[in-house]
């Protein structure tokens, strides 16, 4: 008897395919149908003209937000790791003194922050350097809590694993790489996906530095044209471009990884 073309995979996964892109598209009118409404209720008359004069400013403005982003996010991952391995070193100040920065780090905000590292520590370097300070106490911030995602995602791995690795001879840096760190990434990968949007989004408050980036530059569009919905809804826009390539590459590269246990 022949088979059945209907029921063969490729166009099961053709037709699941065509399901998802379906839901994906009615979900997405209803949003809008949403949001459309409430500015029809709102009777807020829209003007783009003065705020297109303004796009140069905030081009420059996405391009510093880009640039800050490429450099917190191996920072604070570099930063993470380390407060990571230093939480389970076999040295208790170490360990005492990570537990220390990290739960200070969090617990405080990060405007605090910001105004404590740079009148405390980076008062005395020029205008040049606040993009580079700006980036460098993100990752601060951001690598204490990457720490605790990967601490907690490194102590998921079994003791029992541990102690096979031990048995068959491995070091303890070929334990870390091939036993535990491959693991660890596999179960840490969403929310160390989640707390990379979030390094993008808190960069809107390095303007407080006097930083040029997008939010700064929305706010002066806004301050020149006084038309706050136009200056803000390409802010919007300009951080999903920067955050949604990250949350789509981070769920292709979790189901590389994932195997069945």
């Amino acid at each position: 008897m022949a088979n059945d073309e209907s029921g063969s995979p490729s166009v099961r996964r053709s037709a699941g395919w065509g399901l998802r892109q379906a839901s994906f598209a009615l979900a997405l009118l209803l949003l809008s149908a949403v949001c459309w409404g409430a500015f029809w209720l709102l009777e807020y008359r829209w003007d783009w003209s003065a705020v297109w004069s303004y796009r140069a400013l905030f081009w420059r403005g996405w391009l510093a937000t880009l640039g800050i982003a490429a450099l917190a996010l191996p920072l604070s991952g570099l930063v993470g790791l380390c407060l990571a391995l230093a939480r389970r070193a076999p040295w208790a100040p170490l360990r005492d003194a990570a537990r220390i920065w990290v739960e200070i780090t969090r617990g405080t905000p990060l405007l605090v922050q910001i105004w404590f590292y740079w009148y405390v520590f980076g008062q005395d370097l020029s205008r040049d350097h606040r993009f580079v300070a700006g980036a460098l106490i993100l990752s601060l911030f951001s690598g204490a809590y990457v720490s605790e995602i990967l601490r907690a995602g490194i102590e998921a791995v079994g003791r029992s694993q541990l102690e096979s690795a031990r048995a068959i001879g491995l070091t303890v840096g070929q334990t870390y790489r091939y036993v535990i760190f491959p693991q660890a990434l596999r179960q840490s990968l969403p929310p160390l996906a989640g707390q990379s949007a979030s390094i993008v989004k808190d960069s809107s408050l390095l303007s407080v530095l006097g930083i040029a980036e997008l939010t700064q530059a929305a706010g002066e569009v806004n301050a020149f044209t006084f038309s706050a919905f136009e200056s803000y809804i390409p802010v919007a826009i300009g951080y999903l471009l920067l955050t949604l390539p990250i949350s789509l590459w981070s769920q292709r590269w979790e189901k590389r990884v994932r195997f069945d246990t």
